[in-house]
């Protein structure tokens, strides 16, 4: 089994179960060493706990990268999720320049809007250098409303087929794992976008949403595709691995700010063997 040196890139809630809070056991879980630079530090994630700490790291991140390569130290993979400043997306970029292996992978969780909006607290500015981030990608994981800020296309609740094509064929030129495909009211899934052939993983809908699921998804991607599974099966373990994290949580009403993924890794790790 491959054994990769990832480095993700992203922020720590330290209560909620989402960034890189679950990055860095899903990508251990799957046979990586995981290392991580952290854009900022939460008291809790920001979907009902209140007004959280927020300690943004910045003006931190220089010195740890520099010693970093002072010691020559060196990626095979750079993983990026939620960022949240701009100054942050330019020392992600400085370190794909100057810290990746030769051939070493670049993976972007654009981690900046839904549901036809930006996050809040997130400026257009900050969607400009985020999608000139995704360009670098060599593997894109966006929702839809990130892939339509990408491409320019007017986002849209319902649509087909047709659409999600012209969405992936504009973004054009690399892997692409599209998340919260729908085309009937009781599924969801990914559309997978290889060598400009697109292949669909749908599963059931859930009632309400959770928090964190699509970090989870992005990291049991990344952690799959690194270890040399095909685009199209790393997204279907990534989608089952989610799945199951759900599963074993709905019946939890208390565990309402994410999902027990713990739960779920012998199955993550059973479909990766």
């Amino acid at each position: 089994m491959p054994y990769k040196r990832i480095l993700t890139i992203q922020d720590i809630s330290c209560v909620g179960q989402c960034s890189a809070t679950v990055a860095l056991p899903i990508l251990s879980v799957c046979g990586h060493e995981t290392c991580i630079l952290p854009a900022a530090v939460l008291s809790t994630h920001t979907g009902g706990f209140g007004k959280p700490a927020v300690y943004n790291l910045q003006d931190g991140l220089e010195p740890i990268w520099r010693h970093w390569q002072r010691e020559r130290i060196r990626f095979d993979a750079i993983y990026t999720g939620y960022l949240g400043s701009i100054d942050a997306i330019h020392i992600a970029n400085q370190i794909m320049d100057e810290m990746l292996e030769p051939n070493g992978k670049i993976i972007v969780d654009p981690a900046m809007a839904d549901h036809g909006r930006l996050y809040r607290g997130l400026s257009d500015a900050y969607a400009e250098e985020m999608i000139r981030l995704c360009l670098r990608a060599d593997l894109l994981v966006p929702n839809i409303t990130e892939a339509a800020m990408m491409t320019g296309m007017p986002f849209h609740q319902t649509y087909d087929e047709a659409y999600i094509r012209d969405m992936l064929a504009a973004i054009g030129g690399k892997d692409v794992v599209l998340t919260g495909v729908s085309f009937e009211p009781d599924k969801t899934g990914t559309a997978v976008y290889n060598n400009g052939n697109i292949s669909y993983y749908f599963h059931k809908r859930f009632d309400r949403s959770f928090h964190g699921t699509g970090d989870m998804f992005a990291a049991a991607l990344t952690g799959a595709w690194m270890q040399g599974k095909s685009l199209e099966e790393a997204a279907r373990i990534s989608a089952d691995f989610t799945c199951q994290s759900i599963y074993n949580t709905v019946e939890s009403p208390a565990h309402w700010y994410g999902v027990k993924f713990e739960t779920a890794l012998p199955v993550l790790i059973d479909a990766l063997k």
